[in-house]
């Protein structure tokens, strides 16, 4: 049935649209009420149910301004979101036996194989403890959005300890390793594999980079809070791993980066993903379904069970936050990333509050996504209220 609401708050009104099944009410409502307790401006969230669309809303403002509403089909940059999504779809190349995770990453990419990294395993660089979570080479303000110029600063970098013993979140380097080994695989790049296996496949409206002109214009606005984030140390304490993680972006506010044509345009598939909720639902729907919905297969029900294996349970010391990791994907962590009660949940959250995962006991794939991003290192009380609401409604 179709929804609509508005709702009133802080002088405002929020225009809610979209459609539920029955029996769904709920989710709705929680959708709604993220605009009145919290600080919502504009957002959107789907879910699947073993296949079938059952929830899909969205609402508010593209802009801080409000003058813009979010539409259906407006995009947003979900930030590490797009780690899950490509976590997965380099799940594919081990399930077609292209790549195997524990082999070195030089066995495909032999230029790697420098500065002590010829120990380094394609399941370090899936699991976060390859040991290369920055770019200690400073190269220019920027150089984040050249993928080529950071492959080629990793391939020449050691390690910062042993590959293997330690996780450390590799907050935009993930992308680039994974994306050289793609290219070395495929002769494509990576988000062209993404789109040619996951994406076109399934209609979903999800992409890295190069977004046209059409794409910039129905782009949400992010809303970035810095303080009480992972950014903060950026300038406040220069010298921590985490602040080293962000040297290559340009020095300029973080909201005028991240609005940015560079950005937006940027082959940074740990971060640069630009989407809608529907998207993302969608294909943690096929994943957690045993990697298939209406005819696509991505992969088989072996390959997602060992993704969904766990790698570690580690606090991560860029962070230092508890990260359950899976291949190429986290696992529910509640402290870190709450996916309901089910511990087989898996999925990404992103910087500021958006989500994807699946679940394979519920069979379902959900996301939340938004442009005013919070002030937490989790995914923060408006992507669990929703979450929370969906499984009250898949008990009943």
């Amino acid at each position: 049935m179709q929804f609509d609401k508005v709702v009133t708050a802080r002088g405002r009104d929020y225009r809610l649209t979209g459609a539920i099944e029955d029996g769904f009410a709920g989710v709705a409502d929680a959708f709604a009420e993220n605009y009145s307790a919290e600080e919502e401006i504009g957002s959107a969230t789907c879910l699947y149910v073993d296949g079938r669309k059952v929830v899909d809303l969205w609402g508010g403002y593209r802009d801080e301004g409000r003058s813009e509403p979010w539409e259906e089909d407006t995009i947003v940059c979900m930030m590490s979101v797009a780690k899950g999504i490509a976590g997965m779809s380099f799940n594919i190349l081990i399930d077609r036996g292209l790549v195997d995770p524990d082999k070195p990453v030089a066995h495909y990419w032999p230029e790697f194989a420098q500065n002590g990294k010829e120990g380094v395993m394609v399941r370090h660089v899936l699991d976060h403890t390859a040991g290369l979570p920055v770019v200690l080479d400073p190269l220019w303000k920027g150089a984040v959005f050249d993928c080529d110029a950071i492959v080629k600063a990793l391939e020449k970098q050691a390690p910062l300890w042993r590959p293997g013993t330690k996780a450390a979140y590799h907050i935009h380097t993930q992308g680039n390793l994974l994306g050289e080994i793609v290219r070395r695989v495929t002769s494509k790049r990576f988000p062209q594999f993404i789109h040619d296996e996951v994406t076109g496949p399934l209609g979903a409206d999800y992409q890295y980079g190069n977004l046209s002109d059409a794409d910039l214009a129905r782009c949400a606005t992010l809303v970035p809070t810095v303080e009480g984030t992972l950014l903060a140390k950026r300038d406040t304490d220069p010298d921590a791993l985490v602040a080293k993680g962000f040297t290559q972006f340009p020095d300029e506010p973080l909201p005028v980066t991240l609005n940015s044509t560079a950005f937006r345009r940027a082959e940074i598939t740990s971060a640069s993903g630009h989407g809608n909720a529907r998207a993302v639902a969608r294909v943690y729907a096929a994943v957690a379904r045993g990697g298939e919905l209406d005819g696509v297969r991505l992969m088989s029900a072996e390959t997602v069970n060992d993704m969904l294996t766990e790698q570690h349970n580690q606090t991560e010391c860029m962070q230092e936050r508890p990260y359950h990791q899976g291949r190429g994907i986290l696992l529910n962590t509640p402290v870190s990333v709450w996916m309901g009660p089910n511990p087989r949940a898996f999925g990404h959250h992103g910087f500021g509050g958006s989500i994807g995962m699946g679940d394979p006991d519920a069979r379902i794939g959900f996301s939340y996504a938004c442009n005013k991003m919070h002030a937490r290192g989790d995914n923060g009380p408006r992507a669990r209220r929703i979450i929370e609401a969906v499984y009250e409604a898949i008990r009943r």
